[in-house]
């Protein structure tokens, strides 16, 4: 079965052009103690940072938690990393669905579905970016609320915790097949 497209070719191009600003995508950094708290209560020892950026997120994990984890990174805007993932047993999103083209954003919660094997960490900035794309747009492409982006991972996922957050929100959600933790 062919991949679903994840990004166009144009905007995959912004992308890689954004990411030689070394400010951006760094989010993960932020993040690395939430995430180290889920992996700690899943016994994580596999994680795919699906939407890498700067892939800062597997070095901070490095001293949060009491034992090795290796970090599988995933970003289409990042030509090392922008092969197809495998799925994995956890999954973190980190400030990467609202930059998804409108258009492919059911795409790629799809692909975050296939690659989820057990659990997985999302993050989402609900408002405007302090980036602007090259071609004039905010680089938050999606600026929804909470309400508008539940329905679309309870579609495809069960929801296990949910966070709010300054600028948006954090969900853990578990793969409808997986057993629940213990």
């Amino acid at each position: 079965m062919a991949q679903a497209v994840l990004i166009s070719d144009e905007y995959r191009r912004m992308q890689q052009a954004l990411h030689e600003n070394p400010d951006y995508g760094s989010a993960s950094v932020h993040y690395a103690p939430l995430v180290a708290g889920v992996a700690r209560r899943h016994q994580a020892r596999e994680i795919l940072d699906y939407g890498a950026g700067k892939g800062r997120l597997a070095g901070e994990l490095e001293w949060l938690l009491p034992w090795p984890v290796s970090v599988r990174r995933y970003d289409p805007g990042v030509p090392e990393w922008s092969a197809p993932p495998q799925p994995c047993d956890f999954v973190t999103c980190i400030d990467v669905l609202e930059h998804i083209e409108p258009d492919l954003l059911d795409n790629v919660l799809d692909d975050l579905r296939r690659v989820t094997r057990r659990i997985g960490f999302f993050t989402v900035h609900t408002g405007p970016a302090v980036k602007v794309l090259p071609d004039g747009r905010n680089a938050h492409l999606i600026q929804e609320p909470a309400r508008w982006w539940l329905p679309r991972f309870l579609d495809r996922f069960d929801l296990e915790e949910y966070s709010g957050l300054a600028n948006g929100f954090s969900v853990v959600v578990r793969a409808r097949d997986a057993a629940p933790a213990s």
